[in-house]
C-alpha cells in the first residue's frame, strides 16, 4: 500500500527539486552559452547580444578555425598527454601508499596516517609548493639533459610528475582497501600469492568503484588545471608544451576584451567579437572529452565516494 505524503514531506521534495532544477540550469547555462556564442554573428557576440539562443546570423567561421588551428590540436594533445599519463602515475603511486597505509602491521602506521591527513589541514602555501617544483624540474633536467636550466626538457613531464600528491585520494583509497575483509588476503596468502598478487587481483578488484572515482578525480584536476601549468611551461616560455588552457587563456588575452587587457597592436586577429567567438568555440571543445566520459564514470562516483569516505 503507497504510503500517503506529509505535507511537510511535500514541501521538501517541492523546495529541493525547486534548488535542484535552478541549480542544473546554472550549470547547464554555461554550455549553452558557449556554444550560441561559438555559432553567432561576431557582431552580435561583440555588442553582448547573445543570452541563450545564437542571435545574428549563424556562421560556422569560428568552429572551422579551432578546427584548422595547429597550435590549438597541439596544445590539445599536451592536455591529453598531462591527463591520461598524468592520472595513471597519481593512481601508481596513490594506490601503493594507500595499501601500505591500510596495513596494521606497517611501523608507525598512526603517524604516517596523521601526516597525511596534517598536509590536508595545513597547507604550505603557494610560494613553498612552487619552489618545490622548480627544485623538481633542477632535478629532471639535471637527469635527463645534464643541466639546470629546465629548459631544456620538456615541462609537460613535470607537470606529470611534480603534481601527482593529493592527500584526499590517497585516504579515500586507504579506507577503501580497509573495507575488504582480511579472511580475503588471508586466503590468498595460504594459495602462496605475494604481497603484489594481493594486491593487483584483490584489493584493487574489490576497489574499483573508488578506483574509477579517485581517477576520475585525478583526470578532471589535470584536464582543467590552469595555474600551476602556466607558472611551470609559461615561465620558461615553453609555448610548445602548454596545454590548452594555457593556450586559451593567452589567446584570450591578446586577442579578446574578455580579461580587460586587449591590446590591438599585439592582437593575431583584428575583429574581437570574431576572436571571442573563436574563444567559445576552443572552450565547447575543451569541454567535449569530459562531456562525453564523465557519463560512463558516474555509475561509481557515488559508491566510490561512499566506500572511500566512510570507516567502519
Amino acid at each position: 500500500m503507497k504510503r500517503k505524503m506529509e505535507v511537510s514531506e511535500l514541501i521538501f521534495k517541492i523546495i529541493a527539486y525547486f534548488f535542484l532544477i535552478v541549480f542544473a540550469a546554472m550549470c547547464i547555462y554555461p554550455l549553452i552559452f558557449a556554444l550560441s556564442s561559438m555559432f553567432s554573428d561576431w557582431d552580435a557576440v561583440k555588442e553582448s547580444k547573445v543570452v541563450l539562443w545564437p542571435a545574428g546570423k549563424l556562421q560556422l567561421d569560428s568552429f572551422k578555425y579551432v578546427f584548422n588551428s595547429s597550435r590549438f590540436w597541439v596544445s590539445y594533445s599536451n592536455t591529453l598527454f598531462v591527463t591520461f599519463i598524468g592520472t595513471i602515475w597519481c593512481l601508481i603511486y596513490s594506490i601503493l601508499g594507500a595499501y601500505a597505509l591500510s596495513k596494521k602491521r606497517i611501523m608507525g602506521r598512526h603517524g604516517w596516517n596523521f601526516f597525511l591527513v596534517f598536509t590536508m589541514w595545513f597547507s604550505a602555501g603557494v610560494v613553498p609548493q612552487f619552489l618545490n617544483y622548480q627544485s623538481t624540474g633542477k632535478v629532471m633536467s639535471t637527469i635527463f639533459a645534464g643541466s639546470t636550466n629546465m629548459a631544456d626538457i620538456d615541462l609537460k613531464w613535470l607537470i606529470v610528475i611534480a603534481m601527482g600528491m593529493n592527500a584526499t585520494n590517497i585516504v579515500l583509497l586507504r579506507n577503501s582497501f580497509e573495507g575488504v575483509p582480511s579472511e580475503i588476503e588471508e586466503a590468498a596468502r595460504i594459495d602462496g600469492a605475494t604481497e603484489l598478487q594481493i594486491l593487483t587481483k584483490v584489493y584493487i578488484p574489490m576497489s574499483k568503484a573508488t578506483i574509477a572515482t579517485v581517477a576520475l578525480f585525478f583526470g578532471i584536476s589535470r584536464w582543467n588545471g590552469y595555474f600551476w601549468a602556466y607558472k611551470v611551461t609559461g615561465a620558461a616560455g615553453q609555448s610548445y608544451s602548454w596545454p590548452v588552457q594555457v593556450y586559451m587563456r593567452d589567446f584570450i588575452q591578446l586577442n579578446t576584451s574578455l580579461t580587460g587587457n586587449y591590446n590591438q597592436d599585439l592582437a593575431d586577429i583584428p575583429n574581437i567579437g570574431e576572436a571571442t567567438s573563436i574563444a567559445y568555440a576552443m572552450v565547447v571543445f575543451a569541454m567535449v572529452p569530459i562531456l562525453v566520459i564523465y557519463p560512463f564514470i558516474q555509475k561509481y562516483f557515488a559508491k566510490g565516494v561512499n566506500m572511500g569516505g566512510v570507516k567502519e
